[in-house]
């Protein structure tokens, strides 16, 4: 039995807690889908799909994009997204260049922990009002930048992340760990990043993740959730919509 099961009675419902900042962003990403009647999306980042591999139920079919019709594009700078499981298509992104998509092509681009590991924010901010249409969804989860897992981070050198990581929170493959730069974190950043854009915003904090698989360390971490002010929430959730005037 998983100790979270004994501290989150509610999990035998569906495997999910009331806390699981998952579903919480999730269920935003498709009330924002459905108010714009959104037929194209945009996983940017999406990887090889990990947490769609990792979960089923009520939890896999939020994060599947296309449940409510829409056609869905996963793309990643890693090759490894030719292979994510609920997508029409995939796109290996390159890097230095734009994004290979003509203008006011989506309807909704969807960031799921990417932001963070973005070094040219500008860029990358003038690329996705390019192919985002007007009145259009830029739905993003990132690291908060003033929360307490982007300090402890920034202390430890990226090059020692991936090691870090086996012990903190070894059920984390070692090919989705990824270097940060926190660049694009805060909801000041992203106001002067997305100008004239209306912006929605909430901090989170979800289940403790970084705690070893350690039950005596995952409850006092969320003890240490219900004192910590909300700036220092671990997670950022931000939903900047396009206005009908920007590209038209």
């Amino acid at each position: 039995m998983d100790f979270r099961d004994r501290i989150h009675p509610e999990r035998a419902v569906a495997g999910f807690s009331k806390l699981d900042g998952t579903v919480r962003f999730y269920n935003f990403v498709k009330a924002a889908l459905v108010r714009i009647d959104a037929r194209k999306v945009l996983d940017l980042g999406a990887g090889r799909g990990g947490p769609l591999l990792r979960n089923t139920g009520w939890r896999r079919e939020l994060l599947d994009l296309r449940q409510l019709g829409a056609e869905v594009w996963a793309a990643d700078v890693d090759p490894v997204v030719t292979s994510h499981p609920a997508s029409d298509h995939q796109i290996v992104l390159d890097p230095s260049g734009p994004l290979p998509f003509p203008d006011e092509f989506f309807d909704v681009i969807v960031s799921d922990w990417t932001f963070e590991h973005v070094a040219e924010p500008e860029k990358l901010a003038a690329e996705l009002l390019r192919i985002l249409r007007p009145g259009g969804f830029i739905c993003a989860r990132t690291a908060n930048r003033h929360g307490y897992v982007k300090l402890a981070a920034s202390v430890v050198p990226n090059r020692l992340h991936r090691k870090a990581l086996e012990s903190i929170q070894p059920s984390r493959k070692h090919e989705d760990v990824f270097p940060t730069v926190y660049r694009m974190n805060s909801v000041r950043v992203l106001r002067r990043l997305f100008p004239g854009c209306e912006i929605a915003w909430y901090r989170d904090n979800s289940e403790p993740a970084y705690v070893f698989d350690n039950p005596l360390l995952y409850r006092l971490f969320l003890a240490l959730h219900w004192v910590l002010p909300g700036s220092m929430a671990t997670c950022l959730q931000v939903f900047i919509r396009k206005p009908s005037g920007v590209g038209e």
